[in-house]
């Protein structure tokens, strides 16, 4: 018989690492927080590329390239400046993602 407990089994200080049943309750409420908000980013990200599907579809329609580096270097730019160094990598996965959904 194992002497691991099972995950049902541990107590809420076990699931979040605090030292008290207050620290405890007060990251699984951040928890719960942060799991809504990522909820609510992957929807953005979708609506995003979505949209970027439709500008994509607009540009290549009428000749254009269906992608613009000067824009993407203006979004490189303001996520860099609003969040700093890893606010780069953060935009580039984002156009990668956005890129070639047409």
């Amino acid at each position: 018989m194992s002497s691991t407990t099972s995950p049902a089994a541990k107590t809420a200080a076990e699931t979040t690492g605090a030292r008290t049943d207050e620290a405890a309750s007060l990251i699984g409420d951040a928890r719960t927080r942060i799991d809504s908000l990522d909820d609510r980013i992957i929807g953005l990200v979708q609506e995003r590329m979505a949209v970027s599907a439709v500008i994509q579809e607009a540009r290549m329609t009428s000749g254009g390239r269906r992608v613009n580096l000067s824009r993407e270097t203006e979004i490189l730019v303001r996520y860099r400046e609003a969040l700093g160094k890893p606010g780069t990598p953060l935009a580039m996965t984002l156009l990668e993602l956005c890129r070639g959904r047409v």
